[in-house]
């Protein structure tokens, strides 16, 4: 086969499953060259589909499913030489680190694997490139993705490649990249910084940033060409949380596959603004002539939050008795919570209200009133 034939069918190939990676998800923030606002959820994520009305740059609740294993899906195109050959896929990481690598073999029993590649954590299906050598001219191979995270490995389909009688070897190898130091830090905004060289094929750079090691926001897609100087590569973070630390790297892959830089780490100016709890009082029940039960209810808004109960004869609460303070846990939920009065008054009526507090502040609920027995 001709080798410029086969040179310009893998850079096509590789050029068609960006285009279909681009147009599989929405940028999450955007590079220096196009000033795009983004959408950010309420936990640091950012939200990949915001929905439908929701202008770009506000911050929007975190609708995110439940992490789980990955999806990968094997891509039946190929390029294969007569000892090589180029494969691609897509893998969903499904909001876990995700790893994927190429089983292969002349039989379904596969038996030898690729090298292990990184992917990034989101809930987008992203390209998965890969490098098959030591390959046998005219001969009929097996090969599948897989991937796996912290949840699981999962195998594609398998599909089937010849290799070709020519000998011709594609020009180029893996891109290099390097993560570099942020700058522009603000309190709400950040320039990522990085370079990438491109190894002599057509390559394709982004970011992916987080409020964690697991990172899960990533950057539309760049390409640099296909040259061998070390060019610099950067995106605008954009509605970041003040007094907030965050992580981030630079990726790039080619037909030759993924590489990662280095995690790196910056932090937002200004006070970090975190959300109190809410709370509501709710009617005393099993009132006898010396106990009481109360009830109430906290929203810890995700953050870690411990409440209790305040009561006396004294509507004011000046001189009020407290109950043990317990936990509500940091879920984003609405918890019943509860607790026993006990050494009361009969015939006494006593007032009562649930406070609860976490990182952002203390928040006292409204009085309910009950009259012992």
């Amino acid at each position: 086969m001709n080798k410029n034939v086969l040179l310009i069918g893998a850079v096509a190939l590789i050029a068609i499953a960006g285009v279909a990676y681009l147009a599989m998800q929405a940028p999450a923030l955007a590079p220096t060259t196009d000033q795009t606002p983004v959408v950010t959820n309420t936990n640091g994520t950012v939200q990949q589909n915001p929905p439908a009305g929701v202008p770009a740059g506000d911050v929007i609740v975190d609708n995110s499913p439940t992490p789980g294993k990955p999806i990968p899906t094997t891509n039946a195109t190929v390029a294969p030489t007569d000892t090589t050959a180029v494969v691609t896929g897509t893998v969903n990481p499904q909001g876990a680190i995700t790893t994927y690598w190429y089983e292969y073999g002349t039989t379904r029993d596969l038996g030898k694997k690729t090298s292990n590649q990184v992917v990034g954590s989101g809930y987008t299906a992203i390209a998965t490139p890969g490098y098959i050598t030591g390959l046998t001219k005219n001969t009929i191979y097996y090969f599948r993705l897989v991937a796996e995270n912290q949840y699981g490995r999962v195998a594609a389909d398998q599909n089937v490649l010849t290799t070709s009688a020519n000998s011709s070897t594609p020009v180029g190898g893996i891109p290099k990249v390097s993560t570099l130091a942020a700058t522009g830090i603000t309190s709400t905004a950040a320039n990522l910084k990085g370079t990438v060289n491109p190894n002599k094929a057509s390559t394709k750079y982004w970011f992916e940033i987080g409020k964690d090691g697991t990172l899960g926001g990533v950057t539309a897609l760049v390409e640099v060409g296909d040259g061998s100087d070390t060019v610099q590569a950067s995106a605008s973070a954009t509605n970041l949380e003040p007094g907030t630390t965050y992580y981030y790297r630079i990726n790039a892959q080619n037909q030759f596959g993924t590489v990662n830089g280095a995690i790196l780490t910056f932090k937002t100016g200004g006070k970090l603004i975190q959300p109190v709890p809410v709370v509501t009082t709710q009617v005393a029940g099993s009132i006898g002539t010396t106990t009481a039960t109360v009830y109430g209810t906290v929203n810890p808004y995700g953050l870690q939050t411990s409440y209790w109960f305040e009561y006396g004869t004294d509507s004011s609460f000046d001189k009020a008795t407290k109950t043990q303070k317990k936990s509500a846990g940091a879920v984003t939920t609405t918890v019943s919570v509860q607790a026993t009065l006990t050494g009361l008054k009969a015939k006494t009526t006593y007032y009562v209200r649930v406070v609860a507090q976490n990182p952002g502040g203390t928040v006292e609920g409204d009085s309910q009133s009950f009259q012992t027995k």
